[in-house]
């Protein structure tokens, strides 16, 4: 059964086609920029296997780029901003907070621009086949002759360049690709596409991924050649290089089981038990988070760069959370509410929080102050929400703290007797909104 087809709107208009297959940890499959058509490829054996192999452990997400397959034909701007207006509208779409993204050949710069604009979206990156910079990697001399036979013989092209870069013996798949390349897309089309493609330029992002990213590559592929792939490797912080061996540029050819239990192996890395909603009247600790001076950052850097800032507050307390099992309830834009059902995993990850915030602010130009209180208690569960006395007193106490403290209600400093957490008395505080006063403490986590 095919999968349903269906749409997005990007901020400049553009409708985007996209489906999902299975269930669990979203994997967004990218299109190969721009040649893509999700119907015709989901009725080729070859591809089918493939899409339905990646989802047996999760949620493969596969979408049409603009101007090829099922999106808007009518679209005339391919440039890299443009692009990642498509990915963008499909996660929002579908209201994605977390994500590995897989990105092939020209959609590897696309990939890693969006993975430097949102880092706190992705939780794993995987490049196959790609680039940096496309000027260096379409130098070869088989490649300016396909340059050249693209824009004089439009059949001859797409038979003679899917066989180039799938492999020459793969005969009939070969074929097929080349028909759905034809119906993917209009030669006028491609040739702006490919133009457009031709001054990506991610070079100078490639330090600020840091996310798990394993690049990919086959040794023996015709262009973009292994040192492309070693180049990426080498400047992405946290990256690993996988080189397999095969002549295919497409994954689901040659040795394409090797390949998926390679993903499933990266996905799967160091991960941590999903925290479940809770159940009604479960006890549970309640963590707040506040940025301290938001509105006067925003007045001081404007809306474009606050923004920016607050990306990295909220990638730094949702790196937190799945370290230490922490369900986040929801993001209030400077600010995120969480539950623990362990006062002393909420405590680990707080401190871990205001950690890696004091290791961000000492080289930042903008530094990163932020209050966290927590309470524990019997919250009331509603559509993945929380309410009740618990919560309101969580949420006072993290205002009563100042930028860079974690105060903690009486109750939490007894769930954690004896685990080693060291607690500053600050007194009974009359909370707004309630008449007896709380016994608050100061969580220290200073280092020493």
């Amino acid at each position: 059964m095919e999968p349903r087809i269906q749409y997005a709107q990007t901020a400049d208009g553009v409708s985007i086609a996209f489906y999902t297959l299975g269930e669990g940890m979203p994997l967004v499959y990218m299109p190969f920029l721009p040649i893509s058509h999700t119907q015709l490829e989901w009725q080729m054996p070859e591809s089918r296997r493939w899409y339905e192999r990646l989802a047996e452990k999760g949620k493969l997400i596969r979408y049409d780029g603009r101007g090829t397959g099922l999106s808007d034909r009518d679209a005339t701007d391919f440039s890299l901003d443009a692009q990642i207006l498509d990915l963008e509208a499909m996660v929002d779409r579908l209201g994605l907070q977390q994500l590995a993204l897989f990105a092939s050949i020209h959609g590897g710069p696309m990939a890693i621009a969006y993975a430097a604009r949102h880092p706190e979206r992705i939780s794993h990156l995987i490049v196959w086949c790609s680039y940096a910079r496309a000027s260096d990697a379409y130098v070869s001399a088989q490649a300016q002759s396909f340059a050249a036979l693209r824009d004089k013989d439009w059949e001859t092209y797409t038979e003679t360049l899917t066989h180039a870069l799938l492999g020459w013996s793969a005969g009939e798949p070969a074929r097929r690709y080349a028909a759905v390349l034809r119906e993917s897309i209009t030669q006028e089309t491609l040739q702006a596409a490919i133009s457009a493609a031709m001054q990506f330029d991610v070079t100078d992002l490639l330090p600020e991924v840091g996310m798990p990213t394993l690049v990919f590559h086959r040794r023996e592929v015709p262009f973009p050649d292994l040192s492309m792939a070693r180049g990426l490797a080498s400047r992405m912080p946290n990256a690993r290089l996988a080189v397999l061996e095969g002549k295919s540029l497409s994954a689901a050819l040659g040795d394409s089981d090797a390949v998926v239990t390679a993903i499933d192996e990266f996905l799967g890395e160091g991960e941590e038990p999903v925290a479940e909603a809770p159940e009604a009247g479960a006890f549970r600790t309640v963590l707040f988070t506040d940025v301290e001076g938001s509105t006067s950052l925003t007045q001081r850097l404007g809306d474009a760069r606050a923004r920016e800032v607050l990306r990295t507050h909220e990638r730094i307390v949702r790196e937190a959370l799945r370290a230490h099992g922490g369900s986040e309830v929801k993001t209030m834009g400077d600010g995120f509410m969480a539950s623990f059902s362990s006062a002393t995993r909420a405590l680990e990850c707080a401190i871990a929080m205001q950690r890696a915030f004091a290791e961000h602010n000492e080289s930042a130009e903008e530094p990163i102050r932020v209050r966290v209180g927590l309470n524990a208690g019997e919250p009331i569960a509603e559509e993945e929400d929380l309410f009740g006395t618990a919560v309101i007193v969580a949420a006072r106490i993290a205002a009563k703290a100042e930028g860079e403290e974690i105060m903690a209600a009486n109750v939490v400093r007894e769930l954690a007797a004896g685990k080693g957490f060291l607690f500053s008395d600050r007194g009974d505080v009359v909370l707004r909104g309630f008449e007896d006063p709380v016994r608050l403490y100061e969580v220290r986590w200073q280092e020493g």
